[in-house]
C-alpha cells in the first residue's frame, strides 16, 4: 500500500507541475495578446480586428487585376506563425509600390517589417522569405536562406512571410508590318515579352523598347515619340547610310542621337527577317537585364527614385527612415506616426514609440 501511495503522490505532484506549467504558458500568451491588442487600439482598431482583411479569392482577383494593368506589386503570404501572433499561416496581403498594404499579414509592428522588405524585393531584390522575430523571443525553427528581422516592438510570436514580387513583363512597341517587325513580335512571345503597335498615333505607357522597322514608313514621328517618352531602348531598322540620313533630318542633339541604335541589333551576320529580329531582341534583353526598367509613376512621396540591379526603377517610392526609439526601419506613409521636435520631423513604427520619445523629450 505504501508503494501505491508513493506512486499516487508522485502522479499527483507531476499533475500539479503540468497544471502550473500550462497556467504559466497561458499567462504569457494572454500577456502577449494584450500587448498586441493595445498596439492595435493605439492605431484606431478594435482588438483582434483588421481593416478589410482580404480572403484568398479576393487576393487572387486583385492580383489578376493588377497584372492586367501592368502594375507591379508584392504578394505576401504567411507560411508560419508562432502563438500568440495575430496572423496565421495562409494569411495574405498585397504590397503596392507606394507602400500601401491590402490584406493582413500581422499587426502594425509586423506590418512595418513586411512593408520595408517588400519594397526591397520589388526594387530588384527578388523573392524573399522574411522571418520577423520578437526581441528575446522563444526559439523558432531555422529556415536557411531566410532574411531575419528582429523586431523589438513585436509583442506577438515569430512570423515567416514569403514575399513574391510580381513585375509586368517587358513591353516592346513595334512600328511596321515588315518581316523584321513580324519576327520581333513572334520571338517576343517566345521570351514572354508583351508587344504593342500603337505608333505613330500614340505610345503605350511604360514601354521598355521601341523598334522602328517600317522601312521608311512612320519613322521620324515614331522616333521622336520614343525619345520624348525617354524609352530606354530605341532601334531603327535601316542600313548605316539610310539610318544616318534619317537621324540627320531629325536634327537631334548628340545625346539623343546616341540613344538610337541603327543599324539595329547585334552584328551577328543576320540576313533574314527573323535573324535580324533575333539580333535586335538580343539588344533589348541586354537593356532590360542590365539597364534600368521604369516602374509606373506613383504619387510623389518625397523620395528620390531607387533602383535595384536589373529591377524596376520605382519612381516616387516612399522613403525609409529609422525609428529613434526602437531602431526599426520605417517606410514613411501618410499615416505613419510622426513627431516634430524643434523643427525636426521624426517618424515611428507605432504610437507607443512616439509616446515614449515624447515623454523622453518632455523629461
Amino acid at each position: 500500500m505504501g508503494r501505491d501511495a508513493g506512486a499516487g503522490g508522485a502522479a499527483d505532484l507531476s499533475g500539479r507541475c503540468c497544471a502550473v506549467g500550462d497556467r504559466t504558458r497561458e499567462h504569457e500568451q494572454k500577456q502577449g495578446q494584450e500587448q498586441e491588442q493595445e498596439q492595435e487600439q493605439k492605431q484606431g482598431q478594435e482588438p483582434g480586428v483588421t481593416e478589410m482583411p482580404m480572403g484568398t479569392e479576393r487576393v487572387a482577383a486583385r492580383m489578376l487585376e493588377l497584372s492586367a494593368g501592368r502594375v507591379p506589386y508584392v504578394h505576401a503570404t504567411v507560411v508560419r506563425a508562432q502563438v500568440p501572433s495575430s496572423a496565421h499561416a495562409g494569411d495574405e496581403a498585397i504590397v503596392m509600390p507606394d507602400g500601401s498594404i491590402d490584406g493582413f499579414v500581422g499587426g502594425v509592428c509586423a506590418e512595418n517589417s513586411v512593408r520595408t522588405a517588400a519594397l526591397g524585393a520589388l526594387n530588384g531584390g527578388g523573392p524573399v522569405l522574411l522571418r520577423v522575430l520578437p526581441e528575446g523571443g522563444a526559439g523558432f525553427p531555422e529556415s536557411p536562406g531566410a532574411r531575419v528581422v528582429v523586431n523589438p516592438c513585436l509583442s506577438g510570436g515569430a512570423l515567416e512571410i514569403f514575399l513574391d514580387p510580381k513585375l509586368p513583363p517587358p513591353l516592346i512597341e513595334i512600328v511596321g508590318r515588315t518581316p523584321v517587325a513580324d519576327g520581333v513580335a513572334a520571338l517576343a512571345e517566345v521570351l514572354g515579352y508583351e508587344t504593342a503597335r500603337s505608333l505613330p498615333g500614340g505610345l503605350s505607357d511604360h514601354v521598355d523598347a521601341v523598334i522602328v522597322a517600317g522601312h521608311g514608313r512612320d519613322e521620324p514621328a515614331s522616333l521622336r515619340a520614343a525619345l520624348d517618352a525617354e524609352v530606354p531602348y530605341i532601334a531603327l531598322v535601316a542600313s548605316r547610310r539610310r539610318g544616318r540620313a534619317v537621324l540627320d533630318d531629325l536634327c537631334l542633339s548628340p545625346e539623343d542621337r546616341a540613344r538610337i541604335s541603327t543599324p539595329a541589333g547585334l552584328d551577328i551576320g543576320a540576313r533574314t527577317g527573323p535573324e535580324v529580329a533575333l539580333s535586335i531582341l538580343a539588344e533589348v534583353i541586354e537593356s532590360v537585364r542590365r539597364g534600368t526598367r521604369r516602374a509606373p509613376r506613383l504619387p510623389d512621396a518625397g523620395a528620390e527614385a531607387g533602383t535595384g540591379a536589373g529591377g524596376l526603377r520605382a519612381a516616387g517610392s516612399p522613403r525609409t527612415v529609422v525609428d529613434p526609439v526602437c531602431g526599426m526601419a520605417v517606410v514613411v506613409m501618410d499615416d505613419t506616426p510622426r513627431l516634430t521636435v524643434d523643427g525636426d520631423d521624426f517618424w515611428f513604427c507605432g504610437d507607443l514609440c512616439r509616446e515614449r520619445y515624447a515623454r523622453k523629450g518632455a523629461g
